[in-house]
């Protein structure tokens, strides 16, 4: 039962009543004032009614891993001087000696101390601290808002347009609409990347199973493929590596630093790509037959394989030209927060070269029905195929325009190249040139080695195991990559390079780390569906080209795994060029490259001709394997020896945990299907479907067990989105 109010009490045991109209606290002629009885204090009970008893919010009291949590802006600790010390233990409360006196209207403040008097954590300064709550550091870190000018109405006379009283009177701003926040916008740039990724590749493979079916997977369609890939190589070699890699963060740096927000830097750089590229494409052109000669000497020592090689690649030299246009446009355009322009215009491209070989198979019939080869090719034909390819690149590049003048960038030519940054770009590509340089002749090595294979073996019986086999399933199961981390990472690399400017090394650590793990929940899994289930896979997409379908699953098992380490070089890379490191990524991949050599040789000499390229393919993983164990430990010790690494190795640990059950399950169903329906389209479909189902179902049950955060949050974003 809760005891009276003091007043009433003194008043029912007859003690003496105030009188009327005194002021409280005046004492009574005659009377002296009894000293108030001090309240009895329960000990057990004292502090119940406390509005934080136990001093939960207490900064100072609190673990490192809660406050990180906990919204400062919402509950502010007290300005200094209001915080009562700690006293004994077990003492009794002293008396405040500037507590509130009702019976004063207007209190005096007590005075500040000479020193704040709050205690806050990691030592912060209790008198200039700002605390700024988690809510608006995620909602609103990229707004700035225009603070307003508190004297413009002193000079609307001033004016040039003479103002209308309605003009004059006050309006009432617009209530702002809430941003989306840096994370929203991460997101959105990544899915619309992810979207036109997605399409790209979709297009790629119709693209791929069109001159499949033109003209075979076989020792014809290896000359194609070598004078199609020499552009490309070629292109990366002379200035596609150091414009991903160096003016990225250089273009970023000149939006920021440059009074015109980086317009005249990235028109000096697109003049001087495209004055670079004429050159070298001229130059390629007449000295196609030697480019030949070194991809592959056994097709050089075939007459006619080499004219139609050669026909072909000065057909698809010239492309190069409008390579480089293209991506230094749409680097332009990546630079000023537009990422979907160069993922979308890649379509244009692959219609193009669809149509081309469609209209091939129109004329000339398909290629189970013509068998046609180096021997029997037209010429009509060979110059159809070479003109479709250059002009699917050159409508990409010129595709790229119209998101230019959206985005407000005017392209000129510019030849003022001195003393504007493009000498210190060209130092820093030194080092990207040769890694692109040994990169490359890996490249060499293996496309030598996989056409001299695959020709040997074609003349076994099994078409299908040369360089075009390692391509296509190259191109599938780099899709994955492409889709989920080149996306994630081309839009939080821009930031990445703004947090290494300003020498904020734990921004750099947290994004990578982000991209690695939110990577891996889709790259983990679709590197276990390669190795279970790459033979369906592949025979269904390439039935067209006859029986060397097969041996491309094979190569894709091959494959397989070996797309983890490959994506994780992938992330861990942009880190250096980040910090414009590119000395170190070069010395990377110099390993990789020769490691991923070394046992492609080896699995020359040592494998049959028919197993030889799946040894090639197997040896590409393992070379990134080994480069990931060097790049890691690189990019440690350059961000302070702190990489997140628990956190991600915890994170791959229970993917791979997950997804071993999940393959196993999935290749054993697969495998039954195809046994009992057969290996044609029809069966390679359903045993696809069964061990797809079969792999997603399993790997789900099991992640859920261990918990896998990255997944769960995945899962729960699918569900919010589906929900709406």
């Amino acid at each position: 039962m809760n005891a009276p109010y003091d007043g009433d009490r003194a008043q029912g045991t007859g003690g003496p009543a105030p009188s009327q109209g005194a002021a409280p606290g005046t004492p009574v002629p005659g009377q002296v004032p009894a000293p108030a009885p001090a309240p009895e204090r329960d000990p057990y009970v004292q502090d119940a009614y406390d509005h934080d008893p136990y001093r939960s919010q207490d900064l100072s009291a609190q673990d490192p891993v809660a406050e990180v949590l906990y919204d400062r802006a919402s509950h502010p600790p007290p300005p200094p001087g209001t915080y009562q010390e700690p006293g004994p233990l077990y003492a009794a409360p002293t008396a405040p000696s500037y507590s509130p006196d009702p019976r004063v209207w207007a209190q005096t403040p007590p005075p500040e101390p000479d020193g704040p008097s709050r205690h806050l954590p990691y030592g912060d300064h209790a008198t200039t601290t700002q605390f700024v709550g988690v809510d608006s550091l995620v909602t609103n870190a990229s707004d700035e808002q225009p603070e307003p000018d508190a004297f413009a109405h002193l000079y609307r006379d001033q004016e040039a347009a003479p103002r209308t009283p309605a003009e004059d009177a006050p309006v009432a701003a617009p209530a702002p609409s809430k941003p989306a926040g840096r994370a929203a916008n991460l997101l959105k740039s990544s899915a619309l990347m992810a979207a036109g990724t997605i399409v790209s590749r979709i297009t790629g493979f119709l693209k791929t199973l069109a001159i499949a079916g033109a003209i075979g997977v076989g020792t014809f369609n290896d000359t194609y493929q070598i004078a199609n890939t020499l552009p490309t190589m070629i292109y990366v070699l002379v200035g596609g590596g150091a414009l991903n890699a160096v003016f990225i963060p250089q273009l970023v740096r000149a939006m920021k630093n440059d009074d015109d927000g980086g317009q005249a830097y990235a028109n000096r750089l697109l003049t001087l790509v495209v004055v670079l590229l004429a050159a070298v494409t001229t130059i390629c052109v007449l000295a196609a037959p030697v480019f030949i000669t070194m991809m592959s000497p056994k097709i050089a020592s075939d007459p006619q394989q080499m004219d139609v090689a050669v026909a072909f690649a000065r057909y698809c030299l010239p492309t190069m030209f409008f390579m480089g246009v293209h991506v230094v446009l749409g680097q332009i355009l990546n630079a000023r927060g537009r990422f979907g322009a160069m993922m979308w215009t890649p379509v244009l491209n692959n219609i193009v070269v669809i149509a081309t070989f469609g209209a091939f198979i129109w004329a000339f019939g398909g290629f189970t029905t013509s068998g046609v080869n180096a021997a029997t090719v037209t010429p009509e034909g060979v110059r159809l195929l070479g003109l479709g390819t250059l002009l699917g690149l050159t409508v990409q590049a010129l595709a790229m325009l119209p998101y230019l003048r959206d985005a407000g960038f005017k392209p000129r030519l510019r030849f003022d190249w001195r003393g504007h940054g493009l000498g210190k770009a060209a130092r820093l590509a030194k080092w990207t040139f040769f890694f692109v340089l040994a990169n490359q002749v890996g490249l060499v090595v293996v496309t030598q080695l996989a056409t001299w294979a695959g020709s040997v073996a074609e003349k076994q019986g099994h078409p299908g195991t040369g360089i075009t086999a390692y391509n296509y399933a190259l191109l599938l199961w780099q899709m994955p990559q492409a889709i989920i981390t080149v996306s994630v990472m081309t839009a939080v690399l821009p930031r990445i390079s703004r947090s290494a400017h300003d020498g904020d090394a734990a921004a750099v650590r947290d994004d990578i780390s982000y991209g690695l793990r939110t990577s891996a929940v889709a790259i983990v899994p679709c590197a276990f569906a390669f190795l279970a289930l790459g033979v369906p896979m592949a025979t269904l997409l390439y039935a067209g080209s006859g029986s060397g379908a097969q041996n491309i699953g094979y190569i894709l098992m091959a494959f397989g795994l070996g797309l983890i380490p490959y994506s994780i070089q992938y992330v861990v890379l942009r880190g250096f060029y980040a910090y414009e490191d590119t000395r170190t990524p070069f010395y990377n991949t110099v390993i990789v490259a020769a490691v991923n050599a070394a046992v492609s040789a080896l699995s020359f000499f040592v494998l049959p001709a028919r197993w030889a390229v799946v040894g090639m393919a197997a040896a590409y993983g393992l070379g990134y394997a080994v480069g990931v164990g060097v790049a890691w430990r690189r990019l440690r010790t350059r961000l302070g020896g702190d990489l997140d690494g628990a956190h991600v190795m915890r994170t791959y640990a229970r993917l791979t945990g997950a997804c071993i059950p999940a393959a196993a399950v999935a290749g054993a169903a697969a495998f039954g299907v195809t046994q009992w329906v057969g290996s044609g389209v029809t069966g390679s479909a359903t045993a696809l479907l069964a061990g797809g189902i079969a792999l997603a179902a399993v790997f789900l049950i099991a992640a859920k067990r261990m918990r896998i955060e990255e997944l769960n949050a995945m899962v729960g974003m699918v569900r919010g989105r589906l929900g709406r």
